[in-house]
């Protein structure tokens, strides 16, 4: 067979076969027969996670209706639907979820089960809006489990371990407008010192930088409209320059993939970083990414700081984001508020092996979660000492699978052993 790659073409997929079932029934009896078998999204993650060394499921094309259910305010979605297409599915009908990526084309089941985020101080990540899951378990049954039973927090960010994910309900609200304003060039010292007055100034921030250097490149404000009228967007006094495009010195072509700057408008519109109809295409880079405690900030961006010339050698771009803390176990902003230092890096697997290690052992020494979709290296040993529920997520997925049918590679390393 031809062997899959992921999106960025860092892994290629070692199972056997790749099943893509029509119906629930048809999932349920391939999980049944298969000695070894998980469910593949879009193929956005940057490492094996989800390979299996037996068989796939692509849940693609299972029935594709999203259900509203408006007492409720949830919607029910299949697997695989992608962000992009949720989202302007709710606008039309006058809803919203709290937040999305900074890409569109992820799938929720992928995104949820990894604890993939956006940034807001007062905004979970993702997989704080999912209400429900529906999968297939190792005995090809199908479960069901919602928010408030007794496996549901242990469940959520579940790393594919529990089953195949074939539905999910999610969290929605009333849809709403933002408005996203580009700044440039504010200054290291003055984000060191203000770091929670600027990640504060709107509803979603972000800052898009390099290392090296007196400023930070670029901030983005993601400001929510109240009333009629945009909350007040400053950042002027801190240092930056406003611009009306994400950067000078940006090409047109680079600007047209992003979603509008200056002018309020839905938050499908503008939520994510990249249009929903912009393929984001296979580029030539590898992203690693690490959430540390809140508190721990200053010290993570002072360390980074401290390696600069040799982080900016292989880096493409570095984002910093925040979310607020949430009780799902395997989440990586379980228990705490997180600062999430995203690493875009150039296609150079040798040395940005090497250079993610040593920023890994700086950054959980910190306390910092590396993401579970991205380059990672810690061992079970250093992951169980970062997330206080392990050893019960561990317990809980033998439980559901107690012949490790799920299980993979990647599992064994980073989590089981």
């Amino acid at each position: 067979m031809t062997r899959e790659h992921n999106w960025s073409d860092t892994h290629t997929f070692q199972a056997s076969r790749i099943h893509r079932p029509k119906t629930v029934d048809e999932v349920r009896r391939l999980v049944a027969a298969a000695p070894r078998i998980r469910a593949i999204g879009a193929k956005h993650s940057f490492n094996g996670l989800a390979d299996s060394p037996g068989e796939l499921i692509d849940p693609g094309d299972l029935d594709a209706r999203i259900e509203i259910d408006t007492p409720r305010q949830t919607v029910s979605v299949p697997a695989a639907t992608s962000y992009g297409s949720l989202a302007a599915f709710l606008q039309a009908q006058g809803w919203a979820l709290h937040n999305m990526g900074s890409l569109p084309h992820i799938s929720v089941a992928g995104a949820t089960a990894t604890g993939t985020h956006g940034s807001g101080d007062k905004n979970g990540n993702l997989s704080t809006a999912v209400a429900g899951l529906e999968l297939v378990t190792a005995t090809g049954d199908l479960v069901e489990v919602r928010r408030g039973d007794a496996d549901f927090d242990g469940m959520v960010v579940g790393l594919g371990a529990f089953g195949i994910v074939t539905r999910l309900t999610l969290d929605i609200q009333p849809t709403f407008d933002l408005r996203q304003d580009a700044f440039m060039d504010l200054p290291w010292s003055a984000t060191l010192a203000n770091l929670d007055e600027i990640m504060a100034a709107a509803y979603s921030v972000s800052l898009m930088t390099k290392w090296s250097g007196d400023t930070v490149g670029r901030l983005w404000l993601k400001t929510r409209v109240v009333d009629g009228a945009p909350l007040e967007v400053t950042a002027a006094h801190l240092g930056a320059t406003g611009t009306s495009h994400v950067a000078a010195n940006m090409s047109l072509d680079a600007v047209t993939q992003l979603t509008p700057f200056g002018i309020a408008g839905p938050w499908s519109d503008r939520i994510c970083h990249f249009n929903v109809g912009v393929d984001p295409g296979t580029p030539a880079q590898i992203q690693s990414e690490y959430m540390v405690p809140r508190n721990q900030a200053r010290r993570a961006l002072e360390t980074m700081r401290a390696m600069a010339d040799r982080i900016d050698a292989l880096l493409i771009m570095t984002e910093i984001r925040t979310m607020m803390g949430d009780a799902l176990w395997l989440s990586p902003s379980y228990g705490h508020d997180t600062v999430a230092l995203h690493f875009t890096w150039q296609r150079d697997p040798a040395a940005v092996d090497g250079i993610t290690a040593e920023i890994e052992e700086k950054l959980i020494a910190l306390g910092a979660r590396p993401h579970w979709g991205k380059l990672m290296h810690a061992g079970t040993d250093t992951i169980g000492s970062l997330y206080p529920r392990l050893d019960a997520f561990r317990t809980l997925a033998d439980r559901y699978d107690p012949a490790g049918k799920f299980r993979n590679e990647f599992l064994r390393r980073h989590v089981f052993g």
